[in-house]
């Protein structure tokens, strides 16, 4: 409903007021009431009505219906009632309304809705008692979904602001980050009165300097409630400012956005004009009063109304609801964008799905939720309080927050402070006042987790979540934060299960949320999100093949053991077998030879019931020779035997179109660092053994290093440690340059291999660390072996 102010002459004023006594004094019984002073009680009634007086109006037709009890009379009793948002009175006159048999099916419709405004759950039977209808008769009311609705019951619970609250009309709270508040209130001198106070969602009509005519309060201003508990009245710098409420923080400017009604009283060109709300912003001083006052470009005072500003900082818009000509009926809900100049876009309005032909007004914002208050959607009562889900920007679906968030009463105002606190502003039955504002305590404890990237930032982006009772696998509704946090309301001493996924993504699962001897209010959680690194190389090794065979030798067999094995337990990692052979005989032979060799592998494995989708097949032949022995090149058999050979390489991850759980075996590990993955599942990385006095590399190493160079290749993100020793003969000078010999033996032999230099470290360390000290002289050749080495680490290459 709009706020209107009309303007009518101080002299017309004075003479209205005059006749409303006599009126009044007349109807009271101090003068004996006619039919002629019935008429001029019911004129004046009406002028009272269409002036939008609707308190004077209720009183003066109630005594008119006491006098003669007629139809229409009654009806304009309601209708005022019921414009003073008073639903007992609206109720009680809307039922003598439908007593009368003129009544009709609208006031029947009437006198339902003003039922359900003044009690939560009325017995629809009882109403429809007497009555020539039913249920069916009025499809505008949707009965069963408002049973349901009724049926939904947060687990929360009301706590009225005892410290702020006053016998007046209080509403529509505001803080900051150190919990500073701003509220709207019409307390201070107050004028008696049992009517209900009007707030910005209600039409007046204003004829008083100091109260409103509409139900004979103060006029509302905005109060600052410090974290002192200190409640002061701010002043405006808007000197024509009479009422000013919905207050709206932009804290990183300390600019408040609120709602303004001038006491404008000409307008250039127009005798008879309606002035209605505009939205103004102001800086707030370091007294706590508004300064450098400016108008929303929106704002068009003769026209339509501009109220109930919220801002949003994170999306730089600024919600209000106004009543300008092209929207869906009533006030609708709009926003506009603003840049860091506080230059203003065009209104967008929000849309059918937000917008009614009633009134929405109240909007607000935290996370992933959008807020505002309604009568256009089905309710509870009066104005009820709404939730819609935003993302990006974008609004979808809406849903009643049934009760206690909403009752019988008006309910709107929705927010959330920025330390998490919620609140709202209602005027039901048990309040303080007119309209009281509540603190909205949790009898549940609330999960906020953080989901974080591997760089530690909290998940923006979409993702699928999903938190189950563990006993009954109920679900639990979550939502998002401001700052992106999952949240949920845990019933107490329950345990849960919750859920995390993300295309791309390991799932996370966690079964260990319980609210089960939890004394806090919130469960606190971190989860990382970390990118499935498919076609993770997680380990490799080589079999070797005798001349002109594909049978497996005795001295693969442990290894392909291995790798069944490791298959066996681990359903995330397939095999890749890439099989060769030596340059002798022809192409086409060594082709079918390689394809053989390929074969026996993935026959022998079948043995661990290795489903064969998990092993992918490739042979080569003679065309990935790894060293100079080719086609009439005489090279020893031990150079032709590194040719004779199939590359096993495990690979975890391997279907990309699979979303996969974290793996048990990498719980604990930086499963961020797909090294500390390959890590996790390969402990064998070979060190290098020399000859006494020698740097030349032993042919049992090369196949070694061969894996070594495998490995590599796979994992491009890998970085080889090599670091040189000696046993502790010889003088220091000596053996610092013959375990440099060695080290470097190594890399030779690995670069020769196609692996970069700068991929590879080295270093040499002579005598200094050996594996067992001999310098007592009570080693044997076995032990100093053990000091003539070359080590090798593998590690990430950051």
């Amino acid at each position: 409903m709009t706020l209107t102010l009309k303007r009518i002459s101080k002299m017309d004023q004075i003479k209205r007021n005059f006749l409303l006594v006599i009126v009044l004094a007349m109807a009271g019984g101090l003068v004996h009431l006619p039919l002629q002073a019935q008429n001029s009680l019911l004129r004046f009634a009406e002028k009272q009505y269409a002036l939008e007086n609707y308190s004077q109006a209720a009183t003066l037709y109630s005594q008119a219906y006491e006098r003669k009890a007629k139809y229409s009379t009654a009806v304009l009793a309601a209708e005022s009632f019921q414009n003073l948002q008073d639903y007992e009175n609206s109720f009680k006159w809307w039922k003598t309304v439908v007593s009368h048999e003129e009544s009709t099916r609208e006031d029947y419709l009437k006198y339902l809705k003003a039922a359900m405004k003044f009690e939560v759950d009325p017995n629809v039977q009882e109403l429809f008692a007497g009555s020539p209808y039913s249920e069916f008769d009025f499809p505008e009311i949707d009965f069963n979904q408002l049973k349901e609705l009724k049926k939904k019951q947060a687990n929360v619970k009301l706590v009225p602001l005892s410290d702020l609250n006053s016998q007046g009309s209080d509403y529509g709270i505001t803080a900051d980050t150190l919990d500073n508040k701003y509220f709207s209130s019409n307390r201070g001198s107050s004028f008696e009165s049992n009517k209900p106070g009007v707030r910005l969602d209600a039409k007046n009509s204003l004829f008083s300097e100091e109260k409103s005519d509409f139900n004979d309060m103060e006029y509302f201003g905005i109060y600052r409630f410090s974290t002192a508990g200190d409640i002061s009245k701010i002043s405006s710098d808007i000197a024509d400012a009479l009422q000013y409420s919905d207050p709206s923080l932009m804290e990183s400017r300390n600019i408040l956005f609120y709602t303004v009604f001038r006491n404008v009283r000409k307008i250039k060109n127009r005798l008879d004009f309606s002035v209605h709300p505009e939205i103004y912003f102001s800086n707030i001083s370091t007294n706590g009063q508004f300064t450098d006052s400016k108008p929303f470009p929106i704002n068009n005072i003769t026209e339509y109304g501009v109220m109930t500003p919220f801002v949003d900082e994170e999306a730089k818009r600024i919600y209000y609801a106004s009543d300008k000509p092209g929207g869906f009926g009533g006030f609708d809900l709009y926003y506009v964008t603003y840049d860091d100049q506080l230059n203003f876009g065009e209104p967008v309005n929000l849309g059918p799905d937000i917008n009614t032909d009633k009134d929405e007004t109240h909007p607000s914002r935290m996370g992933s939720n959008f807020y505002f208050s309604s009568k256009g959607h089905l309710g509870l009562g009066g104005m009820d309080i709404f939730i819609s889900d935003y993302q990006n920007g974008n609004l979808g679906k809406v849903t009643n927050m049934g009760l206690p968030f909403n009752s019988s009463r008006d309910d709107f105002a929705f927010y959330i402070s920025p330390n998490g606190k919620r609140y709202l502003s209602s005027d039901r039955v048990g309040g303080m006042g007119m309209d009281d504002i509540y603190l909205i305590e949790d009898l549940n404890k609330r999960l906020i987790a953080r989901v974080i990237d591997c760089d530690g930032n909290v998940i923006t982006e979409e993702f699928e979540s999903k938190i189950t009772e563990r006993n009954t696998s109920n679900p639990i509704p979550t939502s998002r934060n401001e700052k992106s946090e999952l949240t949920a309301e845990l019933s107490l001493d329950t345990d849960f299960s919750l859920s995390i996924s993300k295309k791309g993504f390991f799932n996370i699962q966690d079964n260990t949320l319980s609210t089960k001897g939890f004394d806090g209010e919130i469960l606190e959680r971190e989860y990382r999100l970390a990118p499935i690194p498919y076609n993770l190389p997680i380990y490799a090794d080589i079999v070797y093949y005798d001349l002109d065979k594909s049978i497996i030798r005795p001295d693969a067999e442990p290894t392909l053991d291995k790798i069944g094995g490791l298959m066996q337990r681990y359903g995330f990692i397939d095999l890749l077998v890439n099989s060769h052979t030596d340059a002798r005989a022809s192409k086409e032979y060594n082709d079918i030879l390689s394809q053989k060799r390929a074969d026996a592998v993935s026959e022998y494995l079948s043995k661990y019931d290795i489903p064969k989708e998990r092993v992918r097949l490739e042979w080569f032949g003679e065309e990935k020779i790894i060293n100079d022995c080719g086609d009439g090149i005489p090279c020893p058999e031990t150079e032709h035997q590194l040719n004779r050979r199939s590359e096993l390489v495990l690979e975890a991850f391997s279907d990309k179109n699979r979303q996969y759980d974290l793996p048990t075996e990498f719980m604990g590990r930086d499963i961020c660092d797909p090294i500390d993955l390959f890590e996790a599942m390969n402990h064998e990385i070979p060190t290098i053994y020399f000859d006494f006095d020698k740097a030349s590399l032993r042919n049992i190493h090369k196949k070694e290093l061969e894996r070594v160079s495998l490995m590599l290749q796979r994992l491009v993100n890998l970085q080889l440690n090599i670091t040189g020793h000696t046993d502790q003969r010889g003088n220091e000078t000596y053996n610092m340059n013959l375990s440099e010999r060695r080290a470097k033996a190594v890399m030779d032999y690995l670069i020769n291999k196609g692996i970069e230099p700068g991929r590879m470290k080295s270093e040499w360390l002579g005598k200094t660390q050996p594996v067992n000290d001999c310098n007592t002289g009570d080693c044997n050749e076995a032990m100093h072996q053990l000091n003539r080495r070359t080590e090798l680490k593998l590690q990430n290459n950051k």
